[in-house]
């Protein structure tokens, strides 16, 4: 691929990024164009193809891009909180999740959305990218582990099925990570998720006015009955 070159108002690369953010949070996800980038930039249609010779190249690039600023957030939220303070570093992760997500739907969307039709990412590129938040609450998680200081049911264990599907995430991703405090890790993200989404949709009842305030009472919640 050739390399990158500079527009006459600064990097084209990341003008084109830019224009496919804009065009996605007016059109949606599955009416992204090249050719109407490079109109709106006013670029030759083959300019565009020398940074993205097919539209499911952009698409990758923009899924990376947004899970490497969602996990840069969450690293971000954690710099000012000693690691001694578990419960005060669960929350954190817990509110800049959703600060994030509310910040950028569009972004939230691409990675945890509607897949896009007809396009399948490249796991090799994206994967990487995608568990890098996710590493960061195991990451807290295992460290109130190891501090005696989480709140794992011992009358619960894991199903053979879940041992079977935490095993496989700890040889992948997680080595040395108990196998429950992967699951628990899991089961948080999933909570958090499920309530952003409803946000982000808009798919609360009339009566949720505050969705923040909802999601920031049932953080508490959780943050609780994780962190002894």
């Amino acid at each position: 691929m050739p390399r990158p070159k500079k527009s006459q108002s600064g990097n084209l690369r990341e003008e084109i990024l830019a224009t496919a953010w804009q065009q996605i949070a007016e059109e949606g996800a599955s009416a992204l164009s090249l050719r109407a980038i490079a109109r709106q930039l006013s670029i030759t249609a083959p300019a565009i193809y020398n940074y993205f010779p097919r539209r499911d190249d952009l698409v990758t690039e923009l899924i990376i891009d947004a899970f490497l600023s969602f996990g840069d957030a969450q690293i971000a939220a954690l710099q000012a909180i000693p690691t001694g303070d578990h419960t005060g570093r669960l929350r954190a992760l817990g509110l800049a999740y959703r600060q994030w997500a509310v910040s950028y739907p569009q972004r939230y969307m691409l990675i945890f959305g509607a897949p896009i039709p007809g396009y399948a990412a490249p796991a090799e590129r994206t994967t990487p990218a995608a568990a890098r938040a996710l590493d960061v609450l195991v990451g807290v998680l295992a460290d109130a582990h190891r501090a005696g200081r989480l709140a794992l049911d011992p009358g619960l264990p894991l199903t053979p099925a879940v041992q079977e599907m935490m095993a496989a995430w700890q040889v992948s991703r997680a080595p040395g990570i108990d196998l429950r405090v992967l699951a628990m890790a899991l089961s948080i993200w999933g909570w958090a998720h499920g309530l952003v989404m409803l946000e982000i949709g808009n798919q609360y009842p009339p009566f949720v006015a505050s969705p923040g305030e909802l999601y920031r009472y049932d953080l508490e919640r959780i943050v609780r009955g994780t962190v002894r």
